[in-house]
């Protein structure tokens, strides 16, 4: 019987910042499980992920830090690269979209359809900041959601509830750029009108097949996966577009598209075929044999990317024409963080890099925790605590204690050497029935994406044997020499699980599972092998074993918990530190000292003061809203601090050339920045 094929992909992270414990696991991890499991039972399998280079967040950042969009995604994609390899995610290939085998691919990809009328090309108007004189992505502007009403949503979509928006949706929008409210203004753009996509999806989605003929097993499908697809579907999809007026990005390759790339969410699953390609380069394969054909596509993504994967990646591939569909898209829920959620801005999180340099000893603890508490279905939370108690009580008082003592009886009691097996009690063969079922238990719940049942299910033969040797007790029977049979076969059966947990837990605890092969110097990767009662022979050698687990300390806990504790001290009701500027921006601004001479109210504005300030070059005119705060007449001869080269600005139809700074406190009382001594009119701040 021939084995499926798969091509399995990990959503491709931002080169914008590190990998939180939500990142992996929510995708890293449970793909790496699956996909080991994949290769146990002979499958032919590409795992395939690389770092998402593209797109506003980039170009975000390196403005916040003052640098170039290839610097940052340079540096992440070695932070994210290097985190992956010693959490030891075995991708086939991590790339890069920066690639030149991506741009070219993206490009053709972009052509091909082009060439076969998938797009169209309309002019609409779209937001556009003035004062840095260009059009506003989807993640250069920000704003109300208009479904849960939260601020600083993205343009593209509300993280809060996980709406996809449009830009112009948006409550009181404005740019991440200027701060400023955006203006429309007129550009051209290639949309893909989804609109016509409908149908299909529908029957694909909800039934599994395509045009009647079955192609996947919707059953399959987690809840939120097709109950959002199907909420976009009965909405109404309309055409998205497919560029973005930006620098960064994917050039667009054909006529019209200067100054124009490729929209990220086009531009960024490409990178799974232009990864393929480059793995498929270096290891003499065929592309081409991992994206047409009979094999099943998977992606394994968190429930923000859901739309993304499971219709518009669809519709992109089904258009292509010859390209292989989603069989599955296992999209995982949020991991929450001691009762928060996980805050990039505040801090709040616990970096996967972070974590791998203070407990480089602990991986396999940290995947068993993430695993156990794994958000398939719903969000769950991560705690310091949990994690404690579960390695204790779960890893070190059951697994590692059962392990512990099959080796250290055995090498008491015989030596090392493997004991016969005899007579089995009914009470045996129950405990090597359940042996054998265990592992078939186990790829029925891995075939179903139910990855967190599946490592309980593994786990299960651990408290199996555990509760064995509990209740047969060898060490009091064999201070009678009657019993020397009977616990004989009690250590071969014990030792049989510990041999069977060697492979079961492979996908799960892969470090731990070279351990105990180790241990046993037994080692098989042939998951159909496990279930098997005579793993290893009479007579065969063990070796003395190490503990596997040793147990998580308060004193580590409450380490932990004190550094999260510190980034809740940090926080106060003043606004956030604004995004990180260049000290050559900085010394653009030229800011001096002033003297009011004159001050008067705006006219039907109450928070509005004329000021004539005398600032050493001139005698200007500022308007400042700090009527509230200040009479005119308690201001003349104020000495204040003035922002002089801000453009002029209408306000009120008086022009305003400046700006006065102000601190302002936790109750939003203003006082002037000025001076401590009186420094004359026109005194630079440098």
């Amino acid at each position: 019987m021939s084995k499926d094929k798969y091509t399995v992909c990990a959503a491709l992270p931002y080169a914008n910042g590190p990998l939180h414990l939500g990142h992996v696991a929510g995708v890293y991890l449970p793909s790496d499980i699956f996909t080991r499991f994949l290769r146990m039972n002979d499958h032919d399998v590409a795992f395939i992920c690389g770092s998402d280079e593209h797109g506003a967040a980039i170009t975000l950042r390196a403005k916040s830090e003052g640098t170039t969009p290839r610097a940052i995604v340079d540096k992440y994609n070695k932070i994210i690269g290097d985190a992956f390899k010693d959490f030891d995610i075995s991708f086939d290939i991590f790339h890069r979209t920066s690639s030149k085998i991506h741009q070219e691919t993206a490009q053709d990809f972009f052509k091909v359809l082009n060439e076969k009328a998938h797009f169209t090309k309309d002019t609409s108007e779209q937001y556009y900041d003035e004062e840095y004189d260009q059009f506003l992505a989807d993640r250069y502007i920000t704003g109300d959601c208009p479904n849960c009403k939260h601020a600083n949503a993205y343009g593209d979509q509300c993280e809060n509830c996980g709406s996809a928006l449009s830009p112009t949706e948006l409550i009181n929008p404005k740019s991440t750029l200027s701060g400023k409210m955006p203006v429309m203004r007129t550009t051209s753009h290639w949309y893909l009108p989804m609109e016509r996509h409908e149908n299909w999806l529908k029957e694909w989605i909800k039934k599994g097949t395509l045009d009647g003929v079955p192609h996947h097993d919707a059953s399959k499908w987690r809840n939120q996966v097709t109950g959002q697809c199907m909420s976009w579907i009965d909405n109404g999809l309309r055409p998205r577009a497919m560029t973005r007026d930006l620098d960064w990005g994917v050039k667009v390759p054909i006529e019209g598209g200067d100054g124009k790339v490729l929209y990220v969410w086009l531009d960024a699953p490409i990178g799974y075929i232009s990864a393929t390609k480059q793995w498929a380069l270096d290891n003499n394969k065929d592309w081409k044999d991992y994206w047409t054909g009979d094999r099943k596509l998977i992606h394994f993504i968190g429930k923000d990317n859901i739309v993304f994967h499971a219709i518009i990646f669809p519709i992109l591939l089904k258009a292509h024409e010859g390209l292989i569909l989603p069989d599955n898209v296992p999209a995982y829920e949020f991991l929450n963080l001691e009762g928060d959620k996980f805050s990039t801005s505040r801090n709040w999180a616990v970096w996967l890099h972070e974590y791998i340099e203070a407990y480089p000893d602990k991986i396999d603890e940290l995947k068993y925790v993430l695993t156990s508490i794994a958000p398939e279905t719903k969000d769950s939370e991560f705690t310091w605590k949990e994690y404690q108690t579960r390695i204790n009580s779960e890893l070190a008082n059951i697994l590692g204690n059962f392990v512990n003592r099959a080796l250290v009886l055995t090498q008491k009691y015989y030596d090392g050497s493997v004991p016969a097996l005899g007579e089995l009690t009914d009470s045996d063969k129950d405990v090597i029935a359940q042996m054998e079922a265990i592992p078939v238990n186990i790829s029925k719940l891995v075939y179903d994406y139910k990855l967190r049942e599946a490592q309980a299910e593994a786990m299960k033969l651990a408290r199996l044997g555990n509760e064995y040797l509990a209740e047969t007790e060898p060490w009091k029977m064999v201070k009678d020499p009657a019993n020397t049979e009977r616990v004989a076969t009690i250590m071969n059966i014990a030792l049989q699980i510990t041999a069977n947990l060697s492979i079961v837990l492979q996908p799960f605890l892969p470090a731990t599972a070279t351990k105990l092969s180790e241990f046993l110097d037994f080692q098989t990767s042939d998951w159909s092998q496990a279930g098997n009662s005579s793993l290893i022979s009479e007579g065969h050698m063990t070796n003395k074993p190490s503990i596997l687990f040793p147990k998580i300390e308060d004193e580590m806990v409450e380490l932990e918990i004190e550094k999260l504790e510190a980034t809740k001290t940090m926080e106060t009701t003043f606004e956030p530190q604004k995004d990180e500027t260049s000290f050559d921006e900085f010394t653009k601004m030229d800011i001096r000292l002033g003297t009011i001479l004159e001050a008067e109210k705006v006219k039907k504005a109450d928070k509005l003061l004329k000021l004539l300030v005398d600032t050493g070059l001139d005698k200007r005119t500022i308007i400042s809203g700090i009527a509230k705060h200040y009479s005119p007449e308690e201001l003349i001869g104020k000495q204040v601090t003035v922002l002089m080269n801000l453009p002029p600005r209408t306000i009120r139809g008086v022009e305003s050339q400046g700006m006065i700074l102000m601190a302002e406190n936790e109750n939003g009382e203003l006082s002037f920045v000025a001076s401590e001594k009186e420094f004359g009119a026109g005194s630079g701040i440098n």
